[in-house]
């Protein structure tokens, strides 16, 4: 695996107690955390993000974990904080390179192991379910869980407590005082926490631009209620996150109470359905249909509750929306809700939906139009109340762009946190010194799911992609002799840049000048391909940069003859 960084080493102290993000730091997404101490690495979750149109191919990306890979010996253990996918969705991928245990709260065990089925990995992968609040030993390290409340089932804070100190990991989180599905957050073991002495807290910054409450699962069920209540013909349909359990229990609830049955439309909602329901949650919800019953339902009488809020495109909603489904169909008063926010970098792609919802005539609802949607991340204020609760004395902000990052540093300095420390994906920062310093960095990089193979992201593949999709390619394949001279007329193709039928005269100009560039040439350099493939790229690329502005991939097949 390959790295994407020039790293200055640090020299790593045996008793020192050190935090190294190899992802989730410098971004939203994809987080890999790494702790050190005696000599001995802990892991905190280990997640991906998502492609999107300028990673062409590319659905899947996972933190590169090259640094901590060379270490393996020394990794004592995984532990995954919740069942998001930027926190545990690469470990079917990247375990195989760890091969270290596993500790998970049983929602996010239970979640895990059926994403390990999928790659006949869960035989092998040796995962410890711990009790939700369980304290339990890792290697030097002595952990405990602290239940919190997120947008999904048993999020947890972790501490971590060492001869050196104690660290609290926040994860994502909120303070939602009626979360609905689990318990509110264990405000009480976190300010024992804090009067235990933290020594430094390394926290969420998703959120932290909004000074207002996060708000509250309870306040979007009773919004719903009265909102469906609304719409007394027509179809439902409401687009949220699969794993916000609370938000599926919401709108089902909603629905019975408005005379609705509810049918769920996408397999990352059935997955997620089960492992809730095998964790002993969803008891008090109504029955789910599956898409093919609740079709033959009156559109007047259901719900459907669908994947894609985003505008992927082998998602629920967006087949719907392009009247592909197999069984869900829309139209003229129908309405839509998104029961989600708009993740920053998808913004083209849910216009791109909307537009084909608003073709069928369906009418659409979003958090501007009504509360159908509470974020799972803490607002400033929650931020705030979080740091009078622990008193650290350190702050290393994660979980944002650096923006974020800078936002959550102010709240921290204004809190009267002692030390702040703002860094991004490799940084090393020791914290048992008189004060937090950086003193080094690791590799870090991004690998891409290209197929069932990983490669770097950054790597010739990706970017040839990125280059044709934007430049288009060429191709031009030539006979010649042992001397050099050419055997018949060469052949092109022009994949995005010329039209067969419609540019012929364009490609008989190219052949032309294929044709002179290599008449041109010096007897001696025609015997050597590796000549005739340069001079051939070069006036190629020439003529395209001065008849569209563009740089195309080319390649250059020579054949002797």
């Amino acid at each position: 695996m390959a790295d994407t960084k020039k790293p200055v080493p640090p020299h790593f102290h045996k008793e020192g107690l050190y935090f190294v993000p190899l992802g989730g730091a410098g971004e939203i997404g994809m987080n890999l955390n790494l702790y050190r101490y005696e000599g001995k690495w802990l892991m905190v979750d280990l997640g991906i993000t998502f492609g999107n149109d300028t990673t062409p191919g590319v659905d899947v990306i996972l933190p590169d974990p090259s640094f901590i890979e060379e270490l393996k010996a020394e990794l004592v253990g995984l532990v995954i904080t919740h069942a998001h996918e930027d926190h545990l969705g690469a470990v079917p991928y990247l375990w195989p390179y760890l091969e270290c245990p596993v500790y998970a709260t049983p929602f996010s065990a239970e979640f895990l192991r059926h994403k390990l089925r999928e790659d006949d990995l869960v035989d092998e992968v040796p995962l410890t379910e711990i009790p939700l609040g369980g304290r339990f030993s890792v290697g030097p390290f002595d952990l405990e869980f602290i239940s919190t409340t997120h947008s999904i089932p048993e999020p947890n804070h972790l501490a971590i407590r060492t001869k050196a100190g104690v660290i609290l990991h926040t994860a994502d989180w909120k303070l939602d005082p009626e979360p609905l599905v689990g318990q509110p957050a264990d405000l009480e073991a976190l300010k024992r926490l804090g009067d235990e002495g933290v020594l430094a807290m390394v926290g969420d910054s998703t959120n932290i631009f909004s000074d207002r409450h996060s708000g509250s699962e309870g306040d979007v069920r009773r919004s719903m209620i009265e909102l469906f209540g609304q719409f007394k013909t027509g179809r439902i349909a409401v687009a949220c996150f699969a794993s916000n359990i609370a938000r599926m229990e919401s709108i089902a609830v909603a629905a019975q109470a408005n005379g609705r049955e509810v049918a769920l439309v996408g397999r990352s909602l059935w997955r997620m359905h089960d492992t809730a329901k095998a964790c002993g949650y969803l008891k008090d919800a109504p029955k789910f249909l599956s898409d093919e019953e609740g079709a033959y339902l009156p559109r007047d009488k259901v719900l459907f509750i669908c994947t894609g809020s985003q505008g992927e495109p082998r998602a629920a909603l967006k087949r719907i929306a392009g009247d592909s489904h197999p069984h869900v169909s829309l139209s003229k008063g129908d309405v839509v809700i998104f029961s989600s926010r708009i993740i920053p970098g998808n913004e083209r792609s849910i216009l791109q939906l909307q537009n084909q919802i608003a073709a069928l005539g369906a009418k659409m609802i979003t958090n501007r139009d009504a509360l159908v949607h509470v974020s799972g991340h803490p607002g400033a204020d929650e931020v705030r109340t979080l740091y009078k609760l622990t008193r650290p004395r350190i702050s290393l902000p994660v979980h944002g762009e650096y923006m974020h990052l800078e936002e959550h540093s102010t709240v921290a300095r204004e809190m009267g946190v002692e030390h702040v420390v703002t860094i991004t994906n490799g940084h090393v920062v020791r914290l048992d010194g008189a004060e937090p310093e950086v003193v080094g960095e690791v590799p870090t990089g991004r690998l891409a799911l290209d197929g069932d193979r990983l490669i770097p992201l950054e790597s010739e593949v990706v970017r040839d992609r990125k280059r044709i999709g934007f430049n288009g390619a060429v191709v031009v394949s030539l006979a010649l002799d042992g001397k050099g001279r050419l055997m018949g007329e060469p052949r092109i193709t022009a994949r995005g840049l010329l039209d067969v039928e419609d540019d012929a005269d364009d490609i008989d100009d190219l052949l032309d000048l294929v044709t002179k560039a290599v008449n041109g040439m010096r007897p001696a350099d025609r015997r050597d391909d590796y000549p005739v493939e340069e001079t051939v790229r070069v006036a190629v690329r020439r003529s395209f940069r001065q008849s569209q502005n563009r740089r195309p991939v080319t390649d250059i097949h020579v054949l002797r003859v």
